[in-house]
């Protein structure tokens, strides 16, 4: 990653795709007929073959792909993605195969070699699973692999699922040290409105969030996915932190958007890097729990980047041990920060409103420390 990221759409077009190291995520929908009961012959090789021929030139690509469910919805006879954990579970288990072997069979024909990579929110968010992920996946680079990544949705819990592949890309291309995170889909670009709307124009290129005030962004566009706009711009917002342009395009422009192509949205990345062990926690941790803060706690956390104090905390919701990610909201609920608490929901709310002193002095030493120390806590 070079050091200082161009600023112009076109520039930044070139750095990704004369990048060492691409992210490459495609969405389900892009992936599956119309019905979302099969995988795309056509566009399977499509996306293999444009990245078969980057790999084949010397880059390295990790493919993020989705689809494992929608596959599975044929064999198991539904119309539509399931809404309940377990019947996508199943479908996931069904469809995961086919998908594997569609990218082996695919890839096989260029004489490449790919490697199945699964990972729940866990495997990005405890140190020892982040380090062993990004082990496996420097290490598949290394010996001339594709990694496919997908969620691990057989076994993903709703508590430590991503919930769609967007953020899991933008978390993956983090892990990696990525020099840019392409993301396809069945749309051509983020528009300034919804793009079947008449009058409604292609957004080349987002600067920053301030430009995405006034557009409107749409949900999920297929019966097949689980993402959408929203969580596209949000995983363009994840990569730009870490320092990584995102381009934004359809799977049937992806060989123009690797030629630095003027197709799609690029999204620059932030003018200054969060630092990891803070984007960890701002995005890839899901809370277990809520505690709520007082407007001076609001403002100390959030202004002045402090710890947070029991003498801050208002209330204590959700079941949590120590150590487990958090979210931090103000009075109005707002989510201002996510954490990792040093007291369980069962030992916190004896503590509400009282000074660590106090309660060193009635509890012991133990509890003269931070609710959670700011090192580990991310404003949001």
């Amino acid at each position: 990653m070079p050091s200082r990221m161009p600023s112009t759409a076109a520039d930044l077009r070139r750095a990704v795709s004369a990048g060492q190291r691409l992210v490459v995520k495609v969405g389900s929908s892009s992936l599956t007929s119309a019905s979302g009961g099969e995988l795309s012959e056509a566009a399977l090789t499509r996306l293999v073959e444009v990245l078969a021929a980057r790999r084949l030139a010397g880059r390295e690509v990790v493919l993020v792909s989705s689809g494992a469910i929608a596959a599975g919805l044929g064999p198991l006879g539904l119309q539509r993605r399931p809404r309940d954990l377990a019947t996508q579970q199943a479908a996931a288990s069904v469809g995961q195969g086919a998908l594997v072997a569609a990218y082996q069979r695919l890839f096989a024909l260029h004489g490449l070699t790919v490697g199945q990579v699964l990972l729940t929110a866990d495997d990005v968010t405890r140190r020892s699973h982040y380090t062993n992920a990004r082990r496996t996946l420097e290490r598949l680079l290394e010996l001339g692999i594709v990694p496919v990544v997908n969620e691990n949705d057989t076994v993903a819990t709703q508590e430590i699922r991503f919930g769609d592949n967007d953020r899991l890309a933008a978390l993956v291309a983090d892990l990696v040290g990525a020099d840019g995170l392409v993301l396809l889909t069945d749309v051509e670009a983020l528009y300034d409105g919804p793009p079947s709307t008449p009058g409604a124009a292609r957004i080349a290129h987002i600067t920053s969030p301030a430009d995405l005030t006034a557009v409107r962004i749409g949900g999920t566009g297929s019966s097949v996915g689980s993402g959408g706009m929203v969580t596209k711009v949000e995983a363009a917002g994840i990569a730009g932190a870490a320092g990584i342009p995102t381009i934004l395009t359809r799977l049937d422009d992806v060989d123009e958007a690797l030629a630095a192509g003027d197709v799609g949205t690029v999204f620059s990345p932030a003018a200054a890097r969060t630092a990891s062990r803070k984007r960890w926690l701002a995005h890839a941790i899901t809370a277990r729990g809520r505690i709520v803060i007082d407007a001076g706690a609001v403002s100390a956390v959030t202004v002045r980047r402090t710890s947070l104090l029991p003498a801050g905390v208002t209330a204590v919701e959700g079941r949590f041990v120590e150590g487990d990610p958090v979210d931090v909201c103000a009075p109005d609920g707002r989510v201002v920060a996510r954490g990792l608490v040093n007291y369980s929901s069962t030992d916190l709310p004896r503590m509400l409103g009282r000074s660590t002193r106090e309660l060193a002095a009635e509890l012991g030493a133990p509890y003269e420390r931070e609710v959670i120390h700011r090192d580990h806590l991310a404003v949001l």
